[in-house]
């Protein structure tokens, strides 16, 4: 499958968060084969409600990326030498997930607040890119 193929799903991923400042999602390729996603919320068993009554992003949130690693480690597959596809590129905590976790290339679309995950990422030499899906934007 082609990479902007992978990205427009992780984009409907997204669509599931209840996050109102941005949703973000995130899936994990390993030979063709999707094998976790995940999108930005909060822990299984709480409310679905991102931010606080100042409009602020509640502490207890997880990232998709993060949500996507863990998922992965709770199945029978492996996120070792796998993609990730992310709406948002990656921010620090979660590319020190990335790193732990064996991934080795990146996808993102939108550039996020800041680009320390990216250089973290960069650092310890896992590929990252950015990919537009310029057809739907142009539509």
């Amino acid at each position: 499958m082609k990479p902007i193929v992978y990205m427009r799903i992780a984009k409907e991923i997204a669509s599931a968060s209840y996050c109102k400042r941005a949703q973000v999602g995130a899936i994990l390729v390993k030979d063709g084969n999707i094998i976790a996603m995940g999108y930005n919320g909060t822990p299984k068993g709480w409310d679905n409600k991102c931010e606080d009554e100042n409009g602020d992003t509640k502490e207890c949130v997880m990232h998709a990326e993060s949500n996507a690693i863990a998922k992965c480690s709770g199945s029978h597959s492996s996120s070792h030498n796998s993609t990730m596809y992310v709406t948002h590129s990656p921010c620090a905590q979660c590319a020190k997930m990335i790193i732990q976790s064996g991934i080795t290339k990146v996808y993102y679309e939108v550039i996020y607040r800041t680009i320390s995950g990216l250089s973290l990422l960069d650092a310890h030499g896992i590929e990252c890119e950015q990919l537009i899906d310029w057809d739907r934007i142009k539509k």
